[in-house]
């Protein structure tokens, strides 16, 4: 993501965190992670996260995605060689409407938005709506992937330790580490 990127978009995520009342310190909006996934289309497809803890037993995260944005399909494995489970995560939402996808009996019609490049890599489609104080939880190694609805949404994660480098995205083109270039 190109630094001017990051910029143009940055007032824009903050401004969704104080519609859902959600109060950051002054590091926690300078530590604020803009994740493009590396498709260079972040309106469509990204997620923007700040983490307020990840130790070895839990993490919390607050999340925005913007209009009709899409976090892709992903899962979060075990890793035997460091003795980790999988992540283990719950989403509440704050603001706005989420679309959960996740393994299990396709739902027919659903409400999200299958973003138009790469959307051969989606395969989950079980539909889970969260509004404003719902939530929902997903266990280690489940296929799934998010959708704000058109007001955009934001999303709390409490979850078991995140290791984010380690997840598995259906798309091979997705790189889960964010790089700012200038």
């Amino acid at each position: 993501m190109k630094k001017s990127v990051y910029q143009q978009f940055k007032p824009m995520i903050l401004d969704y965190f104080d519609k859902a009342h959600i109060v950051l310190t002054e590091q926690e909006k300078e530590n604020l992670e803009i994740a493009d996934f590396g498709l260079d289309q972040f309106a469509q497809v990204g997620l923007s996260i700040v983490t307020l803890i990840n130790t070895d037993r839990c993490c919390a995260k607050e999340m925005v995605l913007l209009p009709r944005q899409t976090c892709p399909e992903h899962r979060h494995p075990a890793i035997p060689k460091l003795n980790y489970p999988g992540k283990e995560e719950t989403f509440r939402c704050r603001y706005g409407t989420v679309y959960l996808y996740v393994e299990g009996e396709p739902s027919s019609n659903i409400r999200g938005v299958l973003p138009e490049s790469g959307k051969e890599h989606y395969s989950v489609f079980h539909e889970i709506v969260l509004k404003e104080g719902e939530q929902y939880t997903i266990y280690p190694n489940t296929k799934h992937w998010f959708q704000a609805g058109p007001a955009g949404a934001v999303v709390s994660e409490f979850s078991t330790r995140s290791l984010d480098e380690y997840d598995i995205f259906a798309d091979p083109r997705i790189d889960r580490i964010p790089r700012i270039e200038d």
